[in-house]
């Protein structure tokens, strides 16, 4: 990779710094608010690194004549999440004293919207600190709506190129520039982030409360400012509002612009939605059902408490109401099935994605009908677009190593000392960007804190794999990436 290749990603991973920098001005500003300037130093210097860090990367200048190609783009999106996770991590270290493997896992976790958490006593901690773990939710959530429209499409990964057409190739049915889109979406993310805030106010919720849980919600995240999650919240209006803003997150940003340009009906008529919006009430229903006949609760409330755990995991947000792992074995392996699934893409949620789910029905309905009538010419379309072997072979190479990952993660799990339980649902829940997993140590009720620091790194390696679909990172472990 040439020198002047090297200098503009270091440019533009300064450009991420200098941002988080400016971004530690919200805790900083949280902590005059509630009169704890005892820990405004931390923040103060966490800033300041950040600051100089980012502008000596800016020094050497942005090369004129250089332009990023498409193999480039791999090395910027890797370095530029673990760049911002090494600095977003300086205020843990600096406030609560965690060692780095501690600090980096919280950090990656915030950035990746995962939800993990290795801290306890949030009920009591210090405002600054749980403000900057709801930003960093905040911040990841629109970078990777980002990547998943403008970046992956053009890496060619795991199918994600039959949304390319959304933000480029229809572009003209949206808005006229490329550019004008990324702004459309972000002022949608802005806006549900602003009536989130209002709406959980509204519903019971403190101010500050509301701020956090609404920058969580909308990164479908999962960090709370309590340890019983959202839980702590008795108000049904409270839980009611953490669904709708986890299901608004979990959908495609780039359909809420062309719902912004007049075409409002552009969500619902959109197949991946459709099948999202249908899994989730398929589930609530049944699950609902069935937990309101193994409980004294009235079917609306069992419908509530399934409705806020289900969809916190499908769109692997990580909130809970209670511990649902406690449900008994039919459920628990429900949840465990439904943390793969994932919301939809181009979206701020994990997991492997409606739409794959989807196009792999149609290969089979495909290839049965083809058994059936061997010389017939079987069209094969999803929302509209051909689905040809690239994209097909695609989707299939990404579905096959985000299982092979979770297996060997979780079978090194097993090597530090953890139970298969444990060591299973924490690289599931780690790599889909669910969060808690399963079982008493790290299940909703628990946290990741007990783990040994070996484990921890692990996990935080399976946030990023997870995040960055996987392939985005290991293309980078190939001796030929590095050849000239």
């Amino acid at each position: 990779m040439a020198w002047a290749t090297f200098r503009i990603i270091a440019f533009i991973n300064g450009i991420f710094l200098i941002t988080l920098a400016i971004s530690m001005v919200v805790p900083m500003f949280t902590l005059l608010v509630f009169e704890r300037t005892q820990e405004l130093n931390a923040f103060l210097w966490s800033s300041l690194i950040s600051l100089l860090a980012g502008l000596a990367m800016l020094a050497q200048g942005r090369p004129e004549a250089t332009q990023l190609r498409p193999r480039d783009m791999y090395m910027l999106t890797v370095s530029s999440w673990v760049l911002v996770c090494i600095f977003a991590a300086l205020p843990f270290m600096l406030t609560q004293h965690m060692s780095l493997a501690d600090a980096i896992f919280e950090s990656m976790s915030g950035i990746t919207a995962t939800g993990a958490t290795v801290l306890s006593g949030l009920d009591s901690m210090s405002p600054g600190i749980l403000i900057w773990r709801s930003l960093l939710h905040w911040l990841g959530g629109i970078g990777f709506i980002a990547m998943a429209v403008a970046i992956l499409p053009m890496l060619r990964i795991g199918g994600m190129r039959l949304f390319q057409t959304e933000s480029s190739d229809r572009s003209e049915k949206v808005m006229p520039r490329s550019h004008m889109v990324a702004k459309f979406m972000v002022a949608a993310y802005l806006g549900i982030s602003l009536l989130g805030v209002l709406a959980f106010w509204a519903a019971g919720m403190s101010v500050f409360d509301a701020i956090n849980h609404s920058m969580s919600a909308i990164a479908t995240g999962g960090f709370s400012t309590s340890d019983r999650s959202i839980g702590n919240w008795s108000q049904p209006a409270v839980h009611w509002v953490a669904v709708v803003l986890m299901i608004l997150g979990s959908l495609p940003f780039v359909l809420y612009v062309s719902a912004l340009r007049g075409n409002y009906w552009a969500l619902l008529r959109d197949q991946q939605v459709q099948g999202f919006l249908s899994i989730l009430l398929g589930t609530w229903l049944a699950l609902g059902t069935w937990y309101c006949l193994v409980t004294d609760l009235h079917w609306l409330e069992a419908v509530r408490h399934v409705a806020v755990n289900t969809t916190s995991i499908i769109t692997t947000t990580g909130f809970a109401l209670g511990d649902y792992t406690l449900w008994g074995g039919f459920a628990g392996m429900l949840f465990f099935y439904l943390g793969f699934i994932g919301g939809c893409s181009g979206s701020t949620a994990g997991g492997l994605k409606i739409f794959r789910f989807q196009v792999a029905y149609i290969l089979l309905k495909a290839n049965l009908l083809q058994l059936v009538h061997p010389r017939a010419v079987i069209k094969q379309q999803y929302n509209q677009h051909r689905l040809d072997e690239d994209i097909v072979r695609s989707i299939l190479t990404f579905s096959f190593f985000f299982t092979i990952i979770i297996a060997l993660l979780a079978l090194a799990l097993t090597l530090c000392g953890l139970d298969w339980i444990t060591a299973l649902s924490g690289a599931a829940a780690t790599v889909s960007g669910v969060g808690p997993g399963m079982g008493p140590i790290i299940g909703p009720a628990g946290n990741f804190a007990s783990l040994p620091d070996i484990a921890k790194w692990l996990l935080t390696c399976g946030m990023l794999l997870g995040r960055l679909e996987i392939l985005t990172v290991l293309v980078l472990l190939m001796p030929t990436f590095w050849r000239h």
